[in-house]
């Protein structure tokens, strides 16, 4: 197999042997250090679905003899190879574990990465980002006016998460919105992407909910992995036909 895109994109040298080359004097970090760490990049990333790459063999952090995980940099480099991999070619996690063994397989040496922007072994980790943002604050990075904000909230394409404040998606949503609406695109016009939405929530609904239910921690971070996925594959697909039905448009 060649290595694609995902490795190509990796933030400096590949990752190499993750369980060699730990104990090189660099600060090791708990799991909620390392959440903080990846979350301004990655926002949906949580505490279980770090242990669910775990399970599924993308990370080994060290273990303390109380059983605590203890992460290094080249773990966190890691992981952010993986969690990019997903986010921006939506590969499985299957294709994204071969790509790992290939770069090991070649050779690649171990490294335990500096990353920019890490803080110093005497340094603090970064505090938790907060994506909620405020009615005035999504306006003001919208350029929406309440008005405006307000029919989407009419048509059920956002909705308030908690009283008063919006989370990215709600955020994400409101900036396309406003980018439609420069091109002469009313809200109005948008009943249809809510409505197909819905159904794609349907259909995936079934495929997801099972393990969603279960009292497992590993079943239910395999659920939110899966749910990731298949935004990500219908996000493609989407995509894919827009272009090729405009495609069509522009060579008439």
């Amino acid at each position: 197999m060649t290595v694609s895109g995902a490795a190509a994109a990796f933030p400096g040298p590949p990752p190499g042997n993750h369980r060699a080359a730990q104990q090189d004097g660099r600060r090791l970090m708990s799991i909620g250090e390392v959440l903080s760490e990846l979350r301004s990049e990655f926002p949906d990333t949580t505490i279980s679905k770090l242990r669910f790459l775990e399970a599924e063999g993308l990370v080994e952090p060290e273990r303390t003899a109380s059983g605590y995980r203890k992460y290094s940099w080249d773990d966190v480099a890691r992981l952010r190879f993986v969690l990019t991999a997903q986010r921006d070619q939506y590969l499985p996690l299957r294709v994204i574990r071969a790509q790992l063994a290939e770069m090991e397989a070649a050779g690649s040496a171990p490294v335990a990465l500096r990353l920019v922007g890490a803080p110093a072994d005497d340094e603090p980790a970064a505090e938790p980002v907060d994506t909620r943002c405020s009615r005035t604050e999504l306006l003001e990075r919208t350029g929406l006016s309440d008005t405006g904000l307000g029919e989407i909230e009419r048509l059920g394409l956002i909705t308030c998460r908690s009283p008063g404040w919006y989370d990215e998606d709600a955020l994400a949503v409101a900036q396309a919105v406003a980018g439609l609406a420069r091109h002469g695109i009313e809200a109005r016009h948008l009943r249809a992407f809510r409505a197909a939405a819905d159904r794609e929530v349907g259909l995936y609904a079934q495929l997801i909910a099972p393990l969603a239910r279960q009292r497992d921690p590993a079943a239910r971070a395999r659920a939110a992995e899966t749910a990731l996925e298949l935004a990500g594959l219908s996000q493609m697909l989407h995509a894919a036909l827009l272009r090729a039905g405009l495609r069509d448009v522009l060579e008439r």
